[in-house]
């Protein structure tokens, strides 16, 4: 392991190097790739150079606790120290997913339950807008579709980065856990006589896509043009102005009716379109991939039913990685962090296991 990350210092300074050449950064696309592998290379170093002087301080303790004991102590405090890092290290050094710094389409569907499915996917709506203000994300409506008593049927979301994240916090490399089908158990609002009822809204997130990323055809596409629905502006219910657009080749489809002209729904479409057929390519390329492989892309099935939400207990429970605690109502209020830390950690585990069986 330490003569891989030996190498990645080497890189690391010739990185710091190449950044401060200002001929550099007159290829702006090329600056960016190499600033985006210097903040990757950055946390690995400064952990590495940590390990080190913990070394230095072992052996230097060592000396002075021959002669005095009582340095005994400082002895066992650097090698736990040292011990430490050395994890933390080998956690640096996991393979990591190429999309983590994307930003992200998260969109989210009202699933059994009716009404009550749909009053869920807007409290989904609300615990995940809390928790991209609280870490400092961006976020963007890019389509809905109201339910009747203010729920949602369906709504997507663009949650983007302030700048560039640190390796491990984008948007991507945070939320890409919470795919998959979230179970609600509550007294409904539309309940009369007070019983617990269980519904579901189902979450899909995709690594939003460049442009130059996914290549389509034009004449690959039928895009479908119909009259809004739902509340809203003058336009709604009046012009053909939502857009669908069907991806032949794969059957995707991508629609929108959030904005005012259909020129504007047809490029937010588009942006969906672009992220789920990248999200498609990419899942392609897993199964086609081999065991090994598979598990260090992904450990989590986006098709499981991963989590439950219960009200009356006010307990979270995540399915996965058997995570529980009982504060729901500070959860959805954005404090999302510790549940999502417990899918990382064990992702992180079982990429750590594949490396040591491959080894």
């Amino acid at each position: 392991m330490f003569e891989a990350v030996e190498e990645l210092l080497v890189e690391h300074a010739d990185l710091e190097k190449r950044l401060a050449d200002p001929s550099v950064h007159a290829d702006q696309a090329n600056a960016r790739k190499l600033a985006k592998r210097y903040a990757e290379l950055t946390p690995i170093t400064r952990v590495y150079r940590q390990w080190r002087q913990a070394g230095e301080d072992i052996e230097a303790a060592r000396e002075l606790a021959a002669e005095e004991p009582e340095f005994i102590a400082e002895v066992k405090d650097s090698e736990a120290r040292q011990a430490e890092l050395t994890e933390e290290l080998r956690l640096l050094l996991v393979p990591r997913d190429p999309s983590d710094d994307k930003d992200v389409i998260l969109e989210i569907k009202a699933g059994e339950g009716g009404e009550e499915s749909a009053l869920f996917a807007g409290d989904l709506l609300r615990m995940y807008l809390r928790y991209a203000e609280r870490v400092g994300w961006k976020t963007e409506l890019i389509d809905s579709n109201e339910s009747d008593l203010g729920g949602y049927k369906d709504v997507s979301v663009a949650v983007k980065t302030k700048g560039n994240a640190e390796p491990g916090q984008g948007v991507w490399a945070r939320l890409k856990y919470e795919g998959g089908v979230h179970r609600v158990q509550r007294v409904p609002a539309t309940e009369s006589q007070g019983r617990i009822h269980t519904s579901a809204a189902g979450v899909l997130v995709t690594p939003e896509a460049e442009e130059v990323e996914v290549e389509i055809v034009a004449n690959d596409l039928r895009i479908d043009v119909y009259r809004s629905s739902g509340p809203g502006g003058q336009s709604v219910n009046t012009t053909d102005s939502a857009v669908r657009i069907t991806h032949l080749p794969t059957g995707i489809v991508a629609s929108c009716q959030n904005e005012k002209s259909q020129l504007q729904n047809k490029e937010q479409a588009m942006r969906i379109l672009r992220s789920r057929l990248l999200a498609a390519a990419q899942e392609e390329a897993e199964r086609e991939a081999s065991d090994a492989r598979r598990s260090q892309v992904r450990t989590v099935d986006r098709s499981e039913r991963i989590r439950t939400y219960n009200y009356p207990e006010n307990r979270i429970s995540d399915h996965r990685t058997g995570f529980k605690a009982y504060n729901l109502d500070q959860v959805l209020d954005g404090e999302l962090n510790p549940v999502i830390q417990s899918c990382v950690d064990k992702d992180a585990a079982a990429k750590l296991a594949a490396a040591a069986q491959e080894n």
